[in-house]
């Protein structure tokens, strides 16, 4: 396959592959790009419809393998100054097969998911919470990667989560990766006033962020506000940017929105995505 050949949209700012993530960063050009922020699909939670996507592989750990071969494509492109920053959620294991009648938390997940399954213990026993971004964050270490932090997305207007027997889950978790001890960070740009207003202080580890108001054909859309700090702290003046599941491509338009000759790239294995993405992007892209 030729890089020609996935192309899907290119304008001065903005350019869109469609295929699957692993193969089409493997014919990017090397130390290209200066940030990556993307959400991969979270494990079990939607069925997108097309064949080889991410996140309904049978055993959690799977699902994690998938990933780290991505982001280690996704490594070969990265200059080493630059940042990696993953969006990342959790998952019950279930064990009770599909599911009937109305989900009250999610419409769009009535499908057999991996997780409704049975599965080999301890890992997939029934009510299990899987550390699914622990088990992800441990595993990109061990492959080279240095984790600078573990950022909580605290969501204060949560999807209601209907339990009786735990806390109701609120939050998810933005990994920030880097390659090597030095590398960019304009930490002016994302500094903050200290209670004394005196001094600027680095942001912090929480993020308090509503969840999207969603209008867009894409089912999984994250906050703008969720890649401020990623894309002003470590997207340069005139940098590259690239979401390698790109979705409606909400990273990609943030990032240009932000001016100062700022480029996005977007990789998706969903046509139907990409073709939301061009038409939300070419505004900015033109």
């Amino acid at each position: 396959m030729k890089k020609k050949d996935c192309l899907y949209f290119k304008s001065p700012k903005i350019t869109l592959y469609h295929g699957e993530a692993a193969q089409v960063l493997a014919l990017l050009p090397k130390a290209s790009v200066d940030c990556i922020v993307t959400s991969p699909p979270y494990y079990g939670q939607r069925d997108y419809g097309v064949e080889g996507q991410v996140g309904l592989e049978v055993h959690p750990q799977e699902y994690i393998d998938r990933l780290i071969t991505v982001f280690r494509a996704a490594k070969q492109v990265l200059k080493p100054t630059g940042s990696l920053w993953v969006n990342i959620g959790d998952t019950y294991w279930s064990g009770k097969g599909k599911p009937g009648g109305e989900d009250k938390k999610q419409k769009n997940r009535r499908f057999l998911r991996p997780q409704d399954k049975s599965g080999p213990r301890p890992l997939c026993t029934p009510k299990q919470l899987l550390l699914i971004p622990h088990r992800f964050a441990i595993a990109m270490q061990e492959d080279g990667w240095i984790v600078r932090n573990d950022n909580v997305w605290y969501k204060v207007n949560p999807t209601p989560d209907p339990v009786d027997d735990r806390s109701a889950s609120a939050h998810e978790y933005v990994f920030h990766f880097v390659l090597r001890r030095r590398y960019y960070y304009d930490n002016e740009a994302v500094a903050m006033a200290s209670s004394n207003g005196n001094k600027t202080k680095a942001p912090p580890s929480v993020w308090m962020i509503p969840t999207a108001t969603n209008f867009k054909k894409h089912i999984a859309v994250f906050p703008e506000r969720l890649v401020n700090i990623p894309v002003c702290a470590t997207l340069p003046p005139g940098g590259l940017l690239l979401d390698p599941f790109c979705g409606s491509g909400t990273a990609l338009g943030y990032a240009v929105a932000q001016g100062k000759r700022r480029r996005a790239i977007g990789i998706d294995i969903s046509a139907p995505a990409l073709e939301e993405a061009q038409t939300l992007l070419t505004p900015q892209g033109s």
